[in-house]
């Protein structure tokens, strides 16, 4: 089984922290959005993973540190890493196509701007399988239609009238993904393009005018990282389920408690020093900060950042801050000073 990973976008929704960081890089619950997806994915399967291929954009913006993080998560799961460039932001179609070597075999492809939990078997019988969850209102997603035999007969974008209540995510997966391929080969021959770009659903659609078998996999949760308010919503999510399912620790030992409050759940990570400050619930805070005379709840502070009198909640802070103050729903990039 290969995972193949479109990731080249930088994500305008997310600045400011995205100017500095690529988003699918911004952690969630202590690790990387992509980091999350992959291992999550990699669990859903129940098999072994034979190679993940990352699809990057600019060196510049996705460089060496980056394709080191990638080929070190590839390689906690036993797989090889494979690292691809996407010289123009051309569509999900041209992003895929951008990993060709790799497009081969079984393999999901999923794009690294939201997170599942699923647990559910691959039906044998589809060709491809196209990860869905059940929403209340369809009319603002993309939906599944399906037949009698409850077999993907049609992809619908934003339907005014009910199609189904099935919203695709962004998580698929393919029997033989090289059939894709020649699909998707023939879209870019044709330069048949959609919104001025190459869509993965016209290859899927034209496999599906072929006969190829469709079927639906749901997940329990869909939780998306576009913006600041759902990124700050899907850390609090992720941060529930991780401290019932205790496989992980969230409060590394070497966290240091100061006249210091936890309400649980949050994540802390190695080297952070709290002084006369409450954290919790629903936070998460990378390394090595130091938050002093504070309260922090519902909020998100990335790496290496000093937070004084502060009253934070709903904020979302990058790395290498320093920030003394008393403003709550904040937004803040990497290296700001606010003293």
């Amino acid at each position: 089984m290969k995972i193949i990973v479109p990731m080249a976008g930088r994500g305008s929704r997310l600045r400011p922290h995205s100017l500095t960081v690529p988003k699918p890089l911004i952690p969630v619950a202590g690790q990387p959005i992509v980091h999350r997806l992959v291992k999550d994915i990699a669990k859903v399967l129940k098999q072994p993973i034979e190679e993940i291929a990352f699809v990057l954009g600019d060196p510049a913006f996705f460089g060496e540190e980056v394709v080191s993080s990638l080929k070190e998560l590839a390689e906690g799961l036993g797989a090889k890493a494979s690292i691809y460039r996407q010289d123009q932001p051309l569509g999900t179609g041209h992003a895929i196509m951008s990993a060709k070597p790799s497009l081969s075999g079984p393999a999901v492809i999923a794009y690294a701007d939201t997170l599942i939990r699923a647990e559910f078997d691959l039906d044998p019988s589809a060709d491809s399988v196209i990860w869905t969850k059940c929403v209340e209102n369809p009319e603002a997603y993309g939906v599944v239609k399906l037949n009698d035999d409850q077999n993907i007969v049609e992809l619908v974008e934003k339907p005014e009238s009910f199609v189904s209540d099935q919203a695709v995510i962004g998580i698929y997966y393919f029997k033989d993904v090289a059939v894709l391929k020649e699909k998707l080969q023939e879209i870019l021959d044709e330069n048949i393009m959609n919104g001025g770009e190459y869509q993965i659903n016209d290859g899927i659609k034209r496999m599906m005018a072929d006969g190829k078998v469709f079927k639906t996999g749901t997940v329990d949760e869909w939780m998306d990282c576009g913006n600041k308010a759902v990124t700050l919503e899907t850390n609090a999510k992720m941060l529930g389920f991780l401290t019932a399912d205790n496989e992980e620790q969230l409060i590394d030992d070497s966290v240091v408690l100061e006249n210091a409050t936890i309400i649980e759940p949050c994540y802390i990570g190695k080297g952070t020093i709290l002084k006369n400050t409450t954290v919790g619930p629903h936070v998460s805070i990378g390394k090595d900060c130091v938050i002093e005379n504070s309260t922090v709840k519902n909020s998100l502070i990335q790496n290496q950042s000093k937070i004084k009198n502060a009253n934070l909640d709903e904020a979302m802070i990058g790395n290498y801050v320093k920030y003394n103050g008393e403003f709550t729903k904040i937004s803040i990039g990497d290296y700001t000073i606010m003293e």
